[in-house]
């Protein structure tokens, strides 16, 4: 199983960068057709009107936010995932190429942040300080860390790759929360039941 998650840590950091224009053909794959729906998901969670995206990839959650009138800015250190996201949104788009470790906006700027299916650097100690450094009081940071597909040739699929549990045990819970807790959050888990699939979405508030 290491040397699956070695493999699939590799393969997406190819998706994410050198072959980022195949980006959504291949979330589209995996999911079944279900990923936009997925990431739409987060949006009944969000609060306030100044909104930041970490790591917005191809743009199309901030191209909901912005339809919605929100006033919404994200940040991706993919200079290929920028490139797609700024076609995507035109000149409306307000984006940023970085890393969550060290974001370029003022302290207190946002009501909420929202990550939907971001890596490891989520969790970064880093991350989560400047988070909570640039987030208003009573902000929120929305995560999506992953989907648990329940029809059967998906979920056996994202089960072998590693990608989802089969249940979400207390240690599995422990994991999530976890480094929120500990970066002084109050954290909440929320199960999001959608057609064939249940969503995994983590609501920390400062």
């Amino acid at each position: 199983m290491d040397i699956m998650r070695r493999f699939m840590r590799f393969f997406f950091n190819l998706l994410y960068h050198p072959f980022a224009f195949t980006y959504d053909l291949v979330a589209w794959v995996v999911s079944f057709g279900k990923w936009k729906n997925w990431v739409y998901s987060v949006l009944p969670l969000i609060e306030g009107t100044d909104i930041l995206e970490l790591g917005h990839g191809p743009g199309h959650l901030q191209r909901l936010l912005l339809d919605r009138g929100l006033s919404s800015v994200a940040i991706d250190e993919s200079t290929q995932m920028g490139r797609l996201a700024k076609r995507r949104l035109g000149v409306n788009g307000k984006l940023t190429r970085g890393i969550a470790q060290a974001l370029p906006y003022p302290n207190e700027t946002f009501d909420t942040i929202v990550s939907t299916f971001p890596s490891e650097y989520i969790f970064d100690p880093q991350t989560l300080s400047e988070v909570k450094r640039v987030l208003r009081n009573r902000g929120r940071l929305i995560i999506l860390p992953v989907a648990f597909p329940t029809d059967g040739f998906l979920k056996w699929l994202y089960k072998v790759t590693g990608e989802s549990p089969a249940v979400l045990d207390e240690s599995i819970k422990e994991r999530l929360t976890g480094p929120l807790l500990q970066a002084g959050f109050q954290v909440d888990i929320q199960l999001l039941e959608l057609q064939s699939s249940q969503l995994v979405i983590l609501l920390a508030s400062k």
